[in-house]
């Protein structure tokens, strides 16, 4: 079986809809994440605080963090000077956003889908040669199977605006987002299918669970050859600027469905499982991950 890499988004994704945290307990759940095994974390995002008033301090959080071997520590950066701040406090693994959808890219960063290409061409130039600068670019690309607007109607939307992208950033590679849960094994077929081949290095999956499809759509993606996924341990995250968008894919869920089919991940499921349950005390809540509430699975056959 193939190795298959996760990147936890929990410190980013899933907390930016919570109660804010300060930066050192972010850096302590991020810190723990890799003590879990996990190999790739979105530590922190430096955007607006007045748009994400829970991802205040990036800096500190990246800060707090120890460099480990084999541990890429990433971060959200919206805009040139997002990426600007981000490589000033350390990081060199950084995540942009681009919606596949016109409508979602104005409510999320309040720019047209042209806005957004080229402010990836002002980060193109903040970075340099992303060879000699030895930075990693992740384009995450919104609503990449579908729109709470109505607006990404059939796959070559999605196509287009990865297309676009990549002229801009041709070494970058790309992740499709399932932002407010509408992928389906089809589409996520019909969308990935339809990629141009630079697409496909190292291509990801960031899902979500608003309709309880996410791990089914992982499973789809496997079986097309995705080997990188983003989840959140809990299953918490969510775009506040989606409508009805829920959670990200649990970390636990991912893992327990894919060390049942024997794939490797690198990540202890108890030390996840433990992470996870002692999120209700920083949030306030219940996380939605059902392995969280269910437990690991009893040995059952090879």
């Amino acid at each position: 079986m193939s190795a298959i890499t996760i990147r936890d988004v929990l410190p980013r994704d899933g907390l930016q809809g919570e109660r804010p945290l300060e930066p050192t307990q972010r850096a302590r759940l991020a810190m723990a994440l890799a003590e879990a095994g996990l190999t790739a974390i979105e530590a922190a995002s430096f955007v607006s605080i007045q748009a994400v008033p829970a991802m205040a301090g990036g800096a500190e959080v990246i800060a707090s963090l120890t460099d480990l071997d084999g541990v890429a520590w990433w971060a959200l950066v919206p805009n040139r000077r997002g990426a600007e701040l981000a490589i000033d406090a350390g990081v060199t693994n950084l995540t942009v956003t681009i919606s596949a959808s016109e409508a979602y890219s104005r409510k999320n960063v309040g720019r047209t889908i042209a806005d957004t290409v080229a402010e990836l061409s002002e980060i193109g130039r903040t970075i340099g040669d992303p060879a000699s600068s030895n930075i990693e670019i992740d384009i995450v690309v919104s609503c990449a199977f579908g729109s709470p607007f109505d607006d990404v109607g059939d796959p070559s939307s999605t196509r287009a605006i990865v297309e676009h992208a990549l002229d801009v950033m041709p070494a970058a590679r790309i992740t499709l987002a399932d932002t407010t849960g509408t992928a389906t094994p089809r589409r996520l077929s019909e969308v990935i299918l339809e990629l141009p081949g630079s697409a496909h290095r190292d291509l990801g999956l960031h899902l979500h669970d608003t309709r309880g499809t996410a791990l089914v759509n992982a499973l789809a993606g496997i079986n097309l050859g995705i080997t990188r996924f983003d989840t959140s341990t809990g299953g918490l995250g969510g775009s506040p600027f989606a409508p009805g968008a829920g959670g990200n894919l649990a970390t636990e869920d991912l893992v327990l469905m894919l060390h049942d089919l024997g794939h490797e991940t690198g990540i202890e499921l108890d030390a996840i499982l433990a992470i996870s349950r002692s999120l209700h005390e920083l949030i306030g809540h219940e996380v939605p991950s059902r392995v969280a509430s269910a437990g690991g699975l009893p040995r059952f056959g090879s």
